[in-house]
């Protein structure tokens, strides 16, 4: 755990990082990197921002927390955006605690503070707590949209009959200067999975509705149409995966002898399985799904081809465990290269997660989907 006094420094290196780097405007589109070949990505999940240095820890070892607060969930994202220099950012729902943020946006504007000021983009979806302070969940969502750097949307431009707030999709086009710059080779997909059930007979969390499915297959489709059409295309779909908060009930499928991570806590799916999941294989494209929501659980599982994952709690006012670190998952997608040395499409995609310990270890480093082979590795 980060001690808040780091924060300082920590914060000064990396405005110097960024200015020395010669970054100035935030590129509007996604790519691959043209020097390495790979995006990766850094999955944020359940910060349960409050009020600051004024917002006790949970679930802290008792010598930690006289000096815990909001503040170490801060020193925490940014020891990531050091660690990791993810190309993009991605936050999993439940960014903000409502009940004890006394301002939903000044709680929000600190929340996403290390994502906004290091200049990479960024994008959230809600989870279900993030409307119990002073926004509705769509006042919520429509600030995250007009914040700084992110490439989040409220909702599909011109879809008005999808349920929810901040269902959209991101395209990651080809590293710049190959053949692929302006195709899309990794698709991100974009969901709010509610906050509650609105049906009286059916008690518990909210889920993906009939809408969000509808406007999931067709965007899927269009992807895929977009990516066959191509002359360099390959047979196939370019991948995608998929960013939501509330796990499926198929999560439940996993325990130790069949996933990489741990289980330690039930599975908060809603109580009624909208067939999001099968939507999802139908499709062909998706190879893997990241929830938040159950801090306790942290382990992928694969299910007919597509890996489930939890990250695992990021935020120090969120529940957790005393003496089991929080923690962040990254994922890199890296390219092929081609036989005249070029980039070309993604050859496969891995994933691991850090700790927030004196070394930010890495752990379950694992792959989730390579192109060479049907069958996925588990551990690298």
């Amino acid at each position: 755990m980060a001690a808040p006094k780091e924060m300082g420094a920590l914060a000064m290196l990396l405005v110097m990082a960024f200015l020395s780097s010669g970054s100035s405007a935030l590129p509007r589109q996604l790519k691959f990197s043209a020097k390495h070949g790979e995006f990766k990505i850094l999955q944020v999940a359940d910060m349960h921002f409050g009020n600051g240095k004024r917002t006790p820890c949970q679930d802290v070892l008792p010598r930690q927390v006289a000096s815990c607060s909001d503040l170490n969930t801060t020193a925490f994202v940014r020891r990531m955006i050091l660690a990791e220099r993810p190309d993009f950012i991605v936050f999993t729902g439940d960014n903000i605690f409502g009940f004890d943020a006394s301002d939903a946006v000044k709680s929000m504007n600190a929340a996403f503070g290390p994502a906004v000021t290091s200049g990479i983009p960024w994008a959230a979806v809600l989870g279900n707590h993030d409307q119990e302070s002073t926004l509705s969940r769509e006042g919520v969502m429509t600030h995250i949209v007009g914040m700084k750097n992110t490439l989040s949307q409220l909702n599909p431009a011109g879809a008005h009959v999808v349920d929810g707030f901040g269902n959209y999709n991101l395209e990651v086009h080809g590293a710049e200067g190959s053949r692929t710059e302006n195709k899309s080779l990794l698709n991100l997909y974009m969901l709010d999975s509610g906050d509650y059930s609105t049906v009286p007979s059916i008690p518990g969390y909210g889920w993906i509705k009939p809408s969000q499915q509808l406007w999931f297959q067709h965007t899927s489709s269009r992807l895929q149409k977009s990516y066959s059409s191509k002359p360099e295309a390959q047979k196939g779909a370019a991948p995608g995966l998929a960013y939501f908060h509330i796990p499926l009930p198929e999560h439940a499928s996993f325990d130790s002898t069949n996933s990489t991570g741990v289980r330690q806590e039930g599975i908060s799916s809603a109580t009624v399985n909208s067939g999001f999941f099968t939507t999802i294989v139908a499709a062909g494209d998706v190879k893997a799904v990241f929830t938040g929501h159950d801090h306790l659980n942290d382990f992928c599982g694969e299910l007919t081809g597509i890996h489930l994952c939890y990250a695992g709690g990021f935020g120090y006012h969120a529940y957790g465990k005393a003496g089991w670190s929080r923690r962040a998952r990254v994922v890199v997608a890296s390219l092929e290269k081609t036989q005249k040395g070029s980039w070309g499409t993604v050859k496969a995609i891995k994933t691991w997660k850090r700790l927030d310990d004196k070394k930010l270890s890495t752990i379950d480093a694992q792959v989730l989907w390579s192109k060479s082979s049907t069958n996925t590795q588990r551990i690298l």
